[in-house]
This record gives C-alpha cells, structure tokens and sequence, in this order.
C-alpha cells in the first residue's frame, strides 16, 4: 500500500496526458444529453460523489448516483434518454456495475466507462472509455486507482465544459508528490496514528467537493485498520450523530484550503476540541489547523481539482495506523480487490 500511494504522482501524470485528447469524445457523446447518472460501488462511489459535485457545481448539470438494485434486483426499466451514464470500475470486471450500465443504456442513457481495466467488459460495454493509468495495483485498499479516477472524473467535467483553468490539473500529479514529503516529515502524522490507535471508532466528515474524501478515508480506515469509522457531510452531522463524538471519538475533518465549505470546517474543529474531544484536520490550511488538535497538510490546488490530493494525507495516516496496530494493510481480512455484489 505504501509502495502504491508512493506511485500516484506518476499515475496521474500518465492519466491526465492520456485522458485530456478524450475529452472532446465526451462531448460529442454528451450532445444532447442534460443530466449525469453515475453508476459506482465502493470506493469508486466515494469517488463518483466528486464527480457529482463537480459536475453540478462547475457544470451546471444535474447529476445523481445510481442504485445498481434497480437494474440487478428490481429488474425496473426507468426512462433515462437525456442521461449520459458514468459507470466507474477499478477493474471493470464488477458484474452489478457492468450490469447496471448495460441497463442504462437499454433504457436510454448515453454511457461512459471509467476504468483501470483496459480489456475489461465495462470498456467493451461502453460508448466511450476513459481508462486510467493506474498501472497494477496489489494492495486490496485502492489507493492510486482512486486518484486516477478522480482525474478521469476531472476530465469529464472538462468534456462537459466546466468552467475551471486546466493548468489546475495538470499541477495535480506535482502537488500530490510535494504532499507526500511533507506528510511523512510532519510530526503530526505520528501524533495523529497514537491518537487513533487508542480509540474504536471516528466520525470523518467534510461537505461539498470535499465530501467523497470525507467517505473515502472513512471507508480505508474501516477496511484496513477496523476502526468504526462513520462518513458524513458535516451538515448531516451536525444533524444529530455529533452526539457521538467524544474523548473516545475524535473527528477527522477534511477540507480544501478555500472554497465556500472551509469556513463550517473550521467552526466545527472548534465546537469538537471546545466539548472536550478531539478533532484532527486534514487540509483546511492554517485556519482549520488552528481550531484542530493535530493537523496534516493538505494539498495546494483551488478546490475543484484539491480533492486529488486532499486524500494522499489520509492514505498515509491509513497505511501508518495499519502497521501500529500490527495490521497488514495490504490484505485486510474478509477483502477481495475485486468485489461481486448482486
């Protein structure tokens, strides 16, 4: 897992130079298609939530995350034409995604595959193919076929004219490798790791671009360090589950270092250390490491584009919890890299 994280920047470099001639294809499949269905499980779902608040905030597109048992359990036709499908797949080989896909297109949707599987059946499903470049991925916690998604995700967006600066993205791959070193040098890092290792369980929240992030660290430290980690919008939080935040259940606050949701981030690190509990930031810059316990860097992009890096933090502090609790992060107990759900 290590290794892999290690990996990222030259992952998304090969991603970004591969995918950016395609985004005129995506375009031209997008022609007269209004709305984004994004079809995903597991940490490919964490990454379709950026999609979908990508492309509804800088798209202007409507856009909403299947329910694969519609098309796989409930056998349910529903009207999709207008619909462009995006279905993601680290191998392209989940039979629901493939499945659902095919589904979509049955019932009118344009579709869309993103995938690290070249050869896979999701590719040969799909009108259009944004494959990632990943290269082979071991560990069974994704890591690098996350990040690359992100950015197949990005250029999407940027085939369905989001309104972003381009040279924002192409900065990505150097700016997770600058993130990296200064993670591993911050004495926060081992700060952080003591105080996740004495604890059951963590709240992860962040809300808008930021939220996928949120979902995804939440589920790494479930998967490999088996800690109950619960995922959620600081909106829903605040909502009613901040009850369960204590001396024994800190919060990990995620964050863009700009962008109209920092400034919540931040009131809510203060409200958490100010009950008396812990909050660790990620990200946020200096106002969301102020109101924290401990905090490690996040990643110096403008938000659209943050969420790329804001996970590489996590992904570290993740891989260094694992080995402090004698864990292997690589093979977590009952884990497949490939999951086939019905």
């Amino acid at each position: 897992m290590r290794a892999e994280i290690g990996e990222q920047p030259d992952a998304l470099r090969r991603t970004i130079d591969a995918l950016l001639p395609r985004m005129s294809d995506v375009g031209l499949l997008a022609k007269g298609t209004g709305q984004v269905l994004f079809i995903a499980r597991g940490s490919s779902d964490n990454a379709a939530v950026y999609g979908r608040y990508l492309v509804e905030s800088h798209v202007g597109r409507l856009a909403t995350l299947a329910a694969p048992s519609i098309a796989t359990a409930y056998h349910r036709k529903i009207d999709l034409n207008g619909v462009l499908a995006v279905a993601i797949s680290q191998s392209g080989k989940t039979e629901e995604i493939v499945e659902t896909m095919a589904w979509a297109a049955d019932c009118g949707a344009r579709t869309v595959a993103v995938t690290n599987g070249a050869r896979s059946p999701l590719v040969e499903a799909a009108e259009v193919a944004l494959i990632t470049e990943a290269g082979d991925e071991l560990a069974v916690p994704a890591t690098k076929t996350y990040t690359t998604q992100l950015a197949a995700l990005s250029v999407l967006a940027l085939g369905l004219g989001a309104e972003v600066d381009l040279d924002h993205l192409r900065r990505a791959p150097d700016e997770v490798e600058r993130l990296i070193a200064v993670t591993e040098a911050s004495p926060a890092l081992d700060s952080v790791v003591e105080g996740l290792a004495g604890v059951p369980g963590a709240v992860v929240s962040g809300r808008g671009l930021a939220f996928g992030t949120a979902l995804e660290l939440a589920l790494k430290l479930k998967e490999a360090c088996y800690l109950h980690a619960m995922g959620l919008s600081y909106a829903d939080l605040l909502h009613g589950p901040i009850a369960v935040v204590d001396e024994d259940t800190p919060a990990i606050l995620v964050a863009a270092d700009e962008g109209p949701t920092l400034a919540g981030t931040v009131a809510l690190a203060g409200r958490v250390t100010g009950a008396g509990a812990r909050a660790y930031g990620v990200g946020g810059g200096e106002g969301l490491a102020e109101a924290c316990t401990f905090a490690l860097p996040g990643p110096r992009l403008p938000e659209w584009v943050a969420p790329l890096g804001l996970i590489v933090p996590g992904q570290l502090m993740v891989e260094a919890l694992a080995r402090r609790l004698g864990l292997d992060p690589d093979v977590p107990r009952g884990l497949n890299k490939v999951t086939q759900t019905d």
